[in-house]
């Protein structure tokens, strides 16, 4: 869907030549930065100062205390994370300014340097290269384990990365090791070492959120320069759905909405609740001139079984059938010319895996998927949905397709590979 844009790392050397230009460009710079792919940050409200919040800041000490069991080191098992239930929480101005102090030590930057060969004036190649930023991203530290303490981000935010370089909290500087990613859902895994992280968020549970729950943006708008940006808004909706376009092909990701202005760097940032709990990944926005506070975030329910499933195998294992995809209204009319008339959707097959179980059942090149056990396919999505959603590796399944003028039956049985159908 061409309104939705897919974040990208905020571009450092974009930044550093805007901020250069002074504040007379700022208007113009700002129109830029509103219709690139970033992550999100949401406007701060006050909350008035009444004698009722004086009592309330009579026993801050208490309530510091209670924050910091809420937003301290979370030394998990092998068993993995999972999403705690929200802890109530007055919501004072005091107490937001607590737990966000608290939260933001969880809070990383993330640099994406990847290899640039130097060239010389007429063009050639010379042979020396280096890594250089090619955009940064935000980060949370969700898990301290041992000398180890593990950042969930964006996939975008760290793909084709060379080297990762992380800033934690205090300005301190290390790199990571990329544990495993998913580009599908745009969800990745970084490790650092442990005597880098001084504090880790847990996971609160997104199913219980509602439209106008208060939630919180931490992260690093246009860069490392602004690191740890607090902003504040709402839940404007829950279960909304987005098309994207991902390097393992389009999809359909589940979202929270929230009123957040997008910035560039923020990527990968946490969205959490009062009590300091991550319950979302900021990762989206309405790229569309005139739209504002149209931002989106990954739920915590959703991420923390992608992590799980990457922690424990370095990837997400999908069902396979060994196909690249389009979707029919994508194809060029040439192509489609032999179909039955009444054939108005389906996912074209461009390509073949001559190793997969689409080979060994006979699949071929221009073949169009109508269904698959039954249940109609309008695009290649509607495939991927399915199939990910429905069927697990070993499954045996039937695919309806169109070759020509003629309607077949294809059985085949799914095998695993975590990049592709």
């Amino acid at each position: 869907m061409d309104n939705f844009n897919q974040l990208n790392p905020w571009p450092v050397e974009t930044e550093e030549k805007k901020r250069k230009q002074g504040k007379a460009r700022l208007k113009g710079f700002m129109n830029t930065v509103a219709g690139g792919i970033i992550g999100s940050v949401l406007t701060i409200t006050i909350i008035p100062h009444t004698d009722y919040l004086e009592n309330i800041y009579s026993n801050v000490e208490t309530k510091v205390s209670q924050l910091s069991e809420q937003v301290g080191n979370a030394r998990s098992t092998s068993e993995g994370i999972t999403v705690q239930k929200t802890a109530a929480m007055n919501n004072s101005q005091g107490n937001i300014a607590n737990m966000v102090e608290e939260a933001s030590k969880s809070i990383v930057g993330i640099v994406n340097k990847q290899t640039q060969s130097n060239r010389f004036p007429n063009g050639a190649n010379i042979n020396d290269s280096e890594a250089v930023e090619s955009g940064s991203g935000t980060g949370v530290i969700y898990k301290i384990d041992g000398n180890s303490a593990f950042i969930v981000t964006n996939n975008h935010v760290i793909e084709d990365a060379e080297e990762l370089a992380i800033t934690v909290y205090g300005g301190e500087q290390t790199t990571a090791e990329l544990i495993g990613a998913d580009p599908l859902t745009d969800i990745a895994v970084l490790k650092i070492d442990a005597k880098y992280a001084e504090k880790s968020l847990e996971f609160g549970d997104s199913s219980t959120l509602r439209a106008g729950d208060t939630v919180l943006a931490i992260g690093n708008p246009l860069g490392l320069d602004l690191s740890n940006t607090v902003t504040q808004g709402i839940v404007s909706a829950v279960d909304r759905s987005v098309s994207v376009s991902t390097s393992a092909g389009n999809w359909e990701l589940n979202v929270i909405q929230t009123d957040a202005a997008i910035n560039p760097g923020n990527s990968g940032g946490a969205l959490v609740n009062t009590s300091g709990q991550v319950i979302g990944m900021n990762s989206l926005k309405i790229a569309e001139d005139g739209v504002e506070g149209l931002g989106f975030a990954i739920p915590s329910n959703d991420l923390v079984p992608i992590i799980n499933e990457i922690m424990k195998n370095g990837k997400v294992e999908r069902p396979y059938i060994g196909v690249g995809l389009a979707s029919l209204e994508e194809i060029p009319q040439m192509y489609k010319q032999s179909l039955p008339n009444d054939v108005q959707g389906g996912a074209m097959v461009t390509s073949i895996d001559p190793d997969s179980a689409a080979a060994k059942a006979g699949l071929q090149v221009q073949d169009v998927i109508v269904s698959i056990n039954d249940t109609k396919v309008t695009n290649s999505v509607d495939l991927r949905k399915y199939l990910y959603s429905n069927l697990e590796v070993g499954d045996k399944v039937s695919l309806s397709i169109y070759r020509g003028g003629e309607k077949k039956t294809i059985q085949l049985t799914l095998t695993s590979n975590s990049k592709s159908l």
